[in-house]
């Protein structure tokens, strides 16, 4: 019986030291999905759809230098689609809002900080107009799920090689004891031929919440030979994000930057305010998030103000 309890407690451990040990992977595979139907109001309109597959890694830890807690590298490929007040505006007249695509690769470094700040330095380079087959990926959609067929494509903005640059901070500001609330400080700034800008916001998480650089929400659940232990093994919070945005240039709305002969553009607003609601799960393995976002009118025309809800899911592995 003693043999018996002996093999038993030390299989145990066996099994608890393995659990430990993959507690954090250094690779992540997933996709995140933005759509205005997701909420439901049965609009298909402006900022109409997103789909972007990334992948991510961790490297090694213990290589970083002092205080930089960690470092991962993120790729990611994405196509954004614009529509006016609806994807069936056959007549240019009618049209509120160019109809837009953008697809694009990006590469990006992130720096986590230990005393929990962030920096990410990104390259875009892509393509907008009919190269980026949001018409085509648009009219596949809906005939896929029966909605009907657009019109108004013909009148999109035209063809232009997109590059991009992008940087964004982050900073813990404030965290409760228990932890249960925290507030961060977040900026960002773009420069490039389809978006060129700036804005900072507030981000407050309350819940079961990990450390800025073990969190789900900074994409930083990942690891490789940690140097400290998360807060939490599982993460489940909410989570607001208000923020306040500087558009100087998106060719979305104005067309291509060297090349004018798009047939349909518009001004867009200086400052848009943009504020986000999202709950997300975590464990050592998975995230799934999902969150809606409201925007103030981005153009200068009759459109309306807009809202569209996005969902991502990632699998964490070695």
């Amino acid at each position: 019986m003693k043999l018996f309890k002996s093999s038993l407690t030390g299989l145990f451990l066996c099994f608890s030291l393995a659990q430990t040990s993959a507690q954090t992977y250094k690779n992540e595979f997933g996709f995140r999905s933005d759509n205005d139907a997701y909420l439901a109001q049965g609009s298909d309109r402006y900022y109409t759809n997103g789909l972007f597959i990334q992948f991510r890694h961790a490297f090694n830890q213990q290589e970083l230098k002092e205080g930089l807690e960690k470092k991962t590298l993120e790729i990611t490929l994405g196509q954004k689609m614009y529509n006016p007040i609806s994807g069936f505006v056959p007549d240019p007249a009618k049209q509120d809002r160019p109809f837009a695509g953008y697809l694009y690769g990006e590469g990006a470094l992130n720096w986590f900080f230990k005393n929990e700040s962030i920096f990410r330095a990104a390259a875009q380079i892509g393509t907008t107009g009919p190269n980026s087959l949001a018409q085509k990926a648009q009219e596949l959609l809906h005939r896929t799920v029966g909605f009907y067929a657009p019109e108004g494509w013909d009148y999109q903005i035209k063809n232009e090689m997109a590059i991009n640059l992008s940087a964004q901070y982050t900073r813990l500001l404030y965290r409760t004891p228990n932890p249960f609330l925290d507030f961060s400080f977040e900026g960002y700034a773009n420069a490039g031929t389809t978006f060129s800008g700036a804005g900072a916001g507030i981000i407050i998480r309350a819940g079961s919440i990990n450390q800025l650089f073990n969190s789900a929400y900074t994409n930083a659940a990942i690891g490789q030979n940690a140097k400290t232990k998360g807060l939490v093994k599982q993460e489940l919070f909410f989570y607001a994000k208000p923020q306040l945005n500087f558009v100087a240039y998106d060719a979305t709305i104005q067309g291509s930057l060297f090349n004018h002969n798009s047939p349909v553009t518009f001004g867009s607003k200086p400052v848009v305010f943009a504020q986000q609601l999202g709950v997300n799960y975590s464990s050592q393995r998975f995230t799934a998030d999902f969150a809606v976002l409201f925007k103030t009118k981005e153009v200068k025309s009759t459109a309306w103000a807009h809202q569209y809800g996005t969902i991502s899911l990632f699998y964490r592995f070695n």
